[in-house]
């Protein structure tokens, strides 16, 4: 890299830092630093009770209390939820209603071509994309709670948890960012000098349920949580943790023994989050979405519809078709889970691409928009509560998507682990999936 490359990239950083703090760099690295050193005290120092507490301090004695901490922190992880779906529905209705719209002016070209626009391009990418207010708004919460500084306490609370499995609260902040997107949450673990509790949480952290799961748990807890909506997708984020939380003991206990590092967290002032730096970090993490939306989603859908049309004379999106018969082929491993349909199949197994796809694979199966195609699953696939919970737990939980795989390949620099990574989410997806619907049927919730 030249000088003037140096210079350059120096100048970017510090235009960013500006943009999103709105502050100088010196001052933003400076905060940092007695941030950092903040926290290294709060590790080993007691202050006496006569010395001047700052709002920073006072505020920690609450939210970094030993019994509080916690308690706090599920319930404004519950409050971001419910803030994100009061807020998305009318939005998301508008844009459903104009996708909806479009698929019917499509509908009207007739032949091949305009079962492609509806079926496949509106009914597939549509749905998905009315999904985006949901999501922004999630990344909205959590860039506030992150520019607020509480989220660096949110691990210094579960550092307490974190070593009773074998890990620290350093290993927590890539679990976090596992909300957003796996892909840069595994690239974080960087930061964990013990190899150990780098590896165990790099394996651990697709369980987190990143932010493209999200169109799933919104689209069947609408269609079948009605009044508990925020509460379900809310109880999808706890399992991942409790599930990342187990798996981690296991983990360390029997594949990956040994002490754990020591963990000194940075602990920045709290400060109020500027309109600027919250709407840069929604942007850097919501236009993933949009990019795999406009390439990943579309290739994806346009073979849907294409398995779903041939061979040439079929019914559309029937058993007949290739796309049915290799659902067919499938469904039968998932029947005990109670979704052994070959739609559901069939969106599984794209859903491995990219988990958004499950959602724009039953849109363009269906050929509906979000509005309707909760209700349209409910009635053609014959789905109850129990069956789209176990089905949302099972999208929550199985093999992460190809782009978190390669990531593993590359993070661990081993086949072996990134085969194991696959093989352990995928069976432990089915177990729970299996449990939650045959335990919910015998206790008559089916």
């Amino acid at each position: 890299m030249s000088r003037e490359d140096i210079l350059q990239a120096k100048d970017k950083a510090i235009a960013h830092l500006r943009r999103v703090f709105g502050d100088d760099a010196e001052t933003v690295i400076a905060g940092e630093r007695y941030g950092f050193i903040g926290g290294l005290l709060k590790e080993a120092l007691k202050k006496p009770a006569v010395e001047k507490l700052t709002i920073s301090d006072r505020i920690d004695k609450v939210v970094v209390n030993r019994w509080l901490g916690i308690p706090i922190f599920l319930a404004l992880m519950y409050s971001v939820f419910q803030f994100t779906f009061v807020l998305s529905v009318p939005l998301m209705d508008w844009i459903d209603a104009g996708f909806g719209w479009l698929a019917e002016q499509a509908s009207g070209i007739g032949g091949w071509f305009g079962s492609f626009l509806a079926n496949g391009v509106i009914g597939g990418v549509g749905t998905v994309l009315t999904f985006i207010p949901p999501i922004f708004l999630l990344f909205i919460a959590l860039a506030i709670l992150e520019d607020s500084g509480y989220l660096a306490r949110a691990a210094f609370v579960m550092d307490r948890v974190m070593h009773k499995i074998g890990l620290h609260g350093r290993s927590f902040i890539p679990m976090l960012l596992g909300f957003g997107c796996n892909i840069p949450a595994i690239m974080a673990t960087r930061t964990i000098e013990n190899p150990k509790d780098r590896l165990t949480t790099i394996l651990i952290n697709p369980l987190m349920s990143c932010g493209a799961r999200l169109p799933i748990y919104i689209l069947l807890a609408a269609a079948f949580f009605t009044a508990y909506q925020g509460l379900v997708v809310f109880s999808m984020y706890a399992i991942g943790i409790i599930l990342a939380i187990i798996m981690a003991l296991v983990f360390r206990k029997w594949l990956l023994p040994g002490p754990s590092g020591h963990f000194v967290m940075e602990l920045p002032p709290y400060r109020l989050p500027t309109i600027t730096g919250v709407l840069v970090h929604m942007w850097e993490r919501g236009r993933e979405f949009l990019i795999r939306a406009g390439t990943i989603i579309l290739a994806v859908v346009v073979v849907i519809w294409f398995l779903g049309s041939m061979p040439w004379g079929v019914e559309y999106g029937s058993t007949q078709s290739w796309l049915g018969q290799i659902g067919s082929f499938i469904a039968p491993i998932f029947v005990p889970c109670g979704f052994g349909q070959w739609q559901a199949s069939v969106g599984l197994i794209f859903g491995f691409l990219a988990k958004e796809v499950v959602v724009g694979t039953f849109g363009t199966l269906f050929g509906v928009g979000e509005e309707a195609l909760g209700t349209t699953i409910m009635a053609q696939l014959g789905w109850t509560p129990l069956i789209a919970y176990a089905f949302m737990a099972f999208c929550l939980i199985y093999v992460p998507c190809v782009a978190t795989v390669a990531i593993i390949r590359r993070e661990t620099n081993s086949w072996k682990l990134t085969g194991f990574a696959v093989g352990y989410t995928l069976a432990l997806g089915w177990i729970v999936a299996v449990l939650i619907y045959q335990v919910g049927s015998l206790l008559g919730l089916g």
